[in-house]
């Protein structure tokens, strides 16, 4: 069936946080109107979500079908491995100013350039591996700013498991948390072997003991796309469904 295809505009913002120019690949809904309110659901590793994950067709069918909130999906690409690894690993020398550059000059930039609902439950974050790694970072360390995020077979370690245990503010997050269950020989980008799949176990029993909304999955297969698209569209009905109502949280 064919739907209604939004547009996607390639726009840059300078972060002086990380004192670099920053590529932005902004999707708009083909219904897009300034008229109306939107939820901002920004993705790291942006373009892999866009070619690999086609998020923009996935919205574009749950627009059309009227099943899912007003979504604008900010797409932030990376320039390389080893770009990806400085901004994303939790030990990565770039982190922490990533994570600034999100909250502190991302966010102003699209509420000034977009109709967005400016609270955190408008807000959301998406990442596969080290992309889930740094939004879920990112949303423990801002939680009135991004108030929902969804991890997909993110990266976790104990840097991430000592701050999950040190957050007092659940009650501020709804998270969507999958992983596979072939996901015990990873091969990362650093050419080493990695379990994904204990500590990814490991995260979702500190999650389930806290206040905030947490949904976990465990789904058949590894650590690919092949397995991480098709579950982009069960985590955007989850995450963004009309039927919820985060006015009341």
């Amino acid at each position: 069936m064919d739907y209604q295809k939004g547009s996607i505009e390639e726009l840059s913002l300078f972060s002086y946080a990380l004192a670099e120019e920053m590529t932005l690949l902004v999707y708009t809904p083909a219904s897009f109107s300034p008229l109306y309110k939107y939820t901002l659901l920004i993705a790291q590793d942006g373009k892999d979500y866009f070619q690999l994950g086609r998020i923009g067709r996935v919205v574009d069918e749950l627009h059309a079908n009227n099943e899912i909130e007003n979504l604008i999906i900010v797409g932030i690409p990376y320039a390389s491995v080893e770009d990806r690894r400085r901004k994303y690993h939790p030990e990565g020398a770039q982190q922490e100013a990533y994570i600034r550059f999100l909250a502190h000059e991302l966010v102003p930039f699209l509420d000034k350039e977009y109709p967005t609902l400016q609270m955190g439950m408008g807000r959301a974050l998406i990442g596969d591996s080290l992309a889930a790694t740094v939004s879920f970072m990112a949303a423990l360390e801002y939680p009135n700013t991004f108030g929902r995020v969804i991890l997909q077979s993110p990266f976790v370690d104990e840097n991430v498991l000592q701050q999950t245990k040190k957050f007092k503010k659940a009650e501020l997050l709804n998270i969507y948390h999958t992983v596979g269950n072939k996901e015990t020989e990873v091969k990362t980008t650093d050419n080493k072997t990695k379990d994904f799949l204990t500590p990814n176990r490991e995260l979702s029993k500190l999650l389930q003991n806290q206040d905030g909304l947490y949904h976990y999955h465990e789904f058949e297969g590894g650590h690919f796309w092949t397995h991480w698209q098709p579950d982009i569209k069960s985590a955007l009905k989850k995450m963004f469904s009309k039927q919820m109502d985060f006015s009341i949280l």
